[in-house]
Order: structure tokens, then sequence, then C-alpha cells
């Protein structure tokens, strides 16, 4: 009988991570920067969900209907649990893909997404997840992938090979997976000081390696450690989607995409001179040594007219959520950072400032005459892309999400009290989650517990760890004293206050 697992790692939990790459809503601003026409999302399906962290945020705050898969039974028993505990209904299941993209009751999909699990999985499951794409996508529906990229992982490859070589030989099951790692850790760098010539060849080696070893354990495993690992380059993910119908649109973020911050004079020429774009995406990743691509494909690409294109930037709602003393007037991006015309922006920022919702419509209207539309739409995908402003959801849906936003956030923030591990909350504005450190969540779960003072949560959040007989850490040493905690818990509630706290009164996570 075969292993259920197939050779990927099973006997160690993955990561509780939220990807907001998966949120169909996020395809929007990419899409009319491409000039592409993007579909209503209805329905929308995550193979390989992991703990299921990104499908329940997106199922809990958005009138889509999920439905996802993930072979590890005990991470989709916990998916299922998040579900219930938000009442989003996502049809969660754990079920291998082949057993998944062969049920007859799925409906066909507006999105389907894929957040890394292309890499690490067989040919024949590639050919699977393919076949289900080209079957079950809509015409014009969307499809999120990404997956270590050829060239950039060339260099690493190396030390992949060799963690993965010593714990086929020397790993024991009854050590448990943690420890594994950490062996063939220890053993690839005491042999890659007997390795000259290779690291004379590929000098980042050794620092790749220890970047490696200060990882989340559990990530390791699920990253470097399963029977099949295929980083691959563009155009071979390019031939592996050609049956399925689908056409690369564009990078998930649309900074990827900027030409400014993404190439220099020389790169930008050599780029422009290139007839077909599908080949400039293989020359892009050589000119980036890229290692990771996170991206939009589309069955059935369409071009928007001109008119559709103001009009669906029209309609879309936006709110600030950085300060305006915070946005730096600069893009950081493979080529450097160039900066932005402070004039333009800083008229918009103006608008935006009160951190009220505006829709593009009404922020066109308040701007001069001489202020070109071109130059608002592209100000505000930077300011999108960059996360000084939200994409907000229509008024009906926001109203339908958010008691499933409340009791999925309620539970994380319960959990943080005795827990680090689940650190994303949903929004019923955007649809989409913000990630925060462990303190936060414990401040947050105090002041919805109606403590509403600095005294009040700091006290809060030490009640939580002498409960759980745990103690902070600050430059790498345990703080023993309770004063030293106290001092510590008092430094962080100072940017919670200020901060953390109104940002998630804005966005409505907390009243």
């Amino acid at each position: 009988m075969a292993n259920w697992s197939e050779g990927y790692i099973s006997d160690i939990n993955y990561t509780y991570g939220y990807y907001s790459e998966l949120n169909p809503h996020n395809v929007k601003i990419p899409f009319l920067m491409a000039g592409l026409d993007a579909p209503k999302f209805t329905t929308a399906c995550e193979l390989g969900f992991g703990q299921g962290m990104s499908i329940n945020a997106h199922a809990a705050a958005s009138d889509i209907k999920w439905y996802g898969t993930d072979f590890n039974p005990s991470q989709a028993s916990f998916a299922k649990e998040l579900s219930s505990i938000s009442g989003s209904d996502a049809q969660l299941f754990d079920q291998s893909f082949s057993e998944f993209c062969n049920r007859e009751d799925l409906p066909d999909f507006d999105f389907i997404g894929l957040h890394g699990i292309w890499s690490w999985v067989s040919n024949e499951n590639r050919d699977i997840i393919a076949d289900f794409i080209r079957r079950k996508l809509k015409v014009g529906g969307v499809l999120y992938i990404s997956y270590n990229t050829l060239p950039g992982w060339s260099a690493a490859s190396p030390i992949r090979h060799m963690l993965t070589e010593h714990d086929h030989m020397h790993g024991s099951r009854g050590q448990g997976m943690g420890k594994r790692v950490e062996a063939s850790i220890k053993f690839t760098q005491e042999l890659l000081t007997l390795c000259q010539p290779l690291v004379q060849q590929v000098p980042s080696i050794p620092k790749r390696l220890e970047d490696i070893g200060q990882q989340n354990p559990n990530y390791l495993a699920h990253e470097y450690f399963n029977r099949d690992w295929q980083p691959m380059y563009f155009s071979e993910m390019a031939d592996w989607l050609s049956p399925t119908k689908t056409s690369f649109a564009c990078s998930a973020n649309f900074l990827e995409d900027y030409k400014p911050s993404s190439y220099n004079s020389e790169q930008l020429n050599f780029i422009e001179s290139l007839d077909d774009p599908m080949f400039a995406q293989s020359v892009k990743d050589y000119m980036h040594n890229k290692q990771f691509r996170r991206d939009y494909w589309v069955k059935g690409a369409r071009k928007v007219s001109t008119a559709k294109l103001e009009q669906t930037w029209h309609q879309l709602r936006f709110m600030m959520i950085s300060s305006a003393e915070d946005i730096k007037y600069e893009v950081s991006g493979a080529a450097g950072n160039i900066n932005l015309r402070e004039d333009i922006y800083k008229q918009i920022i103006t608008l935006l400032a009160d951190y009220q919702i505006h829709s593009v419509a009404s922020l066109q209207q308040q701007l001069p005459e001489d202020f070109q539309q071109s130059w608002l739409f592209e100000s505000l995908a930077i300011l999108y892309s960059q996360g000084a402003i939200v994409l907000l959801q229509d008024d009906e849906t926001i109203d339908k999400v958010r008691a499933r936003c409340n009791k999925l956030n309620a539970y994380v923030m319960q959990q943080s009290l005795v827990s680090p591990e689940l650190n994303a909350l949903v929004s019923p504005l955007t649809g989409s989650a913000l990630t925060y450190g462990r303190f936060p969540l414990i401040f947050l779960h105090a002041y919805t517990k109606g403590k509403k003072t600095r005294e009040q949560w700091v006290d809060y959040a030490w009640q939580a760890l002498k409960k759980n007989g745990q103690l902070l850490l600050k430059d790498g040493n345990t703080l023993r004293e309770e004063k030293d905690n106290i001092a510590e818990l008092n430094r962080m509630v100072e940017d919670f206050e200020n901060h953390t706290l109104p940002l998630a009164k804005r966005l409505q996570i907390v009243a």
C-alpha cells in the first residue's frame, strides 16, 4: 500500500502563516494596472491549504464560497475547526489531490490558488492539478500560483540536496522531525568547511545555510525535506499550464511589474527590445536571479477598454492605514530605490489623511483639473502595494461578514494567551487579514474584555504569562524578574496604544 503522504512531510505540522495573495479580492489592482478585466468572484478553491489560516480568513471575511483540501488530516481537522468557529461554511477536506480533484460535487471556480505547494509535489500530482485547473477553472477565471523559481534557487540547491540526503541516510522517525532538521543542518555546516571548491564557486552558500538554521523548523521540514522538490524556470511553468488554457497575467504584487523600480535603464531597454512577453518573463528572472514567483494566470485574458477601466477604478474605495508622516516617497525594487513625485503623492495623501473611506471617483473630483487621471491610478496602485492604503469591500458584504470575522478574531485572540502560533486577524472592511505579534494580540484581547488602560493591558498580559509559566526574552536573554517583564511589556504597550489599536479599530477588527 502506498504511503498516504506520498513523500510529503507529514510528521510535523506546517506553520500557521497567512498569505494575502490567496485572497481573490487582491486580484483587482494588479489586473487593472495590467489593463486586464477581472471576474466577479463567487467560488474559490485552495489546493494544499496547510493549517488553513488563509482559506478561513478569506471565507470568513468575504461572500465567496470556498472549497479546499490538504492531505494532512491533523491540519485539515484544525482548518475545519476554524471554519466551524467563524460559521463560514467553507468546504474543507483532508483528501489527496487525486481524490479531491476528481470529486463530482465540486462547482466550477472563479479562482484557484496554490501557495508554494507546486514545488513540493510529484510530477504525477502536477498532472492532476493541471487537469483540475483545465476542467474546473471557469472561462475568465484566475489562477494564483507561487513556486520556487530558477535560476535563483540554483546556488542553494546543493544545500537542499545534502540536507535531505543526510536525513534519508541518518534520520530516524523516533527522533522527531525537529531534531532531524537540526542534525542535518549541523552536518551540512560541518561539511561545508571541507568544501572549499564549492564555496569558492558559490560564496553565498555558507551564509545561506546559516540563515536557514535560524528559521522555523516546521517551515524548514516542509521547504527542504520533502521527497519531491522541483524549482523551475518560468518557461517550464508555462509548459505545465499550457493544457489548462490559462495565460500569464501579471505578478500578484504590482510593484514586481513596476518597470521604474524593477529595471535600470540598460535592463529596461533590453527587456523592451523583446517581442515575446512570455520570453521577457524568463529574461526578467535571470536579471533578478528570481527565487520565488507569485503570479496570476487567467483563462481567457481580456483587455479592458479605456472606458471600463476608468469606470472600474472610479468604483473602487480606499482607506489610508499608514500615518502620513510614515509614508516614504520612494519605491524599493530589484533596481534599487526610486523617488516618487511628492507634488503628486502629497495631494492624494492629504485627501486620504482623514482615515475615512474614499471612492476613487470622489478623490478625482477633489483634485485639481490638471491632475491627470493616470497619475491618480498609478499612485493608488503603488500606495496599495506598499500597504499604506487598503482596498475596501462594498457595504453589503461588510455587513454580511462582520459577525463571522468577530468570531474568528475572538478565537485567535483567546489562543494568544497560551501560544504565539495564530497571528492573523481578519477585517470585514478589506476581506483580508493582518498579522500581529503575540503581545499585541493579548493587548487586543484585553481591550475587547473591557480593559481600556495601559496598566490593565500590561497586567492582563503578565497574568497570562505567569499562568503558563512563561517569561519574556529580551536581546536573547530570559527576563527572570517580574519587574523586568513588566517593564518590557510597558515598552510594547506604548506602540500598541499609538499604532496597533487605532488601526485595528479603523479596520473594524475590534470595536
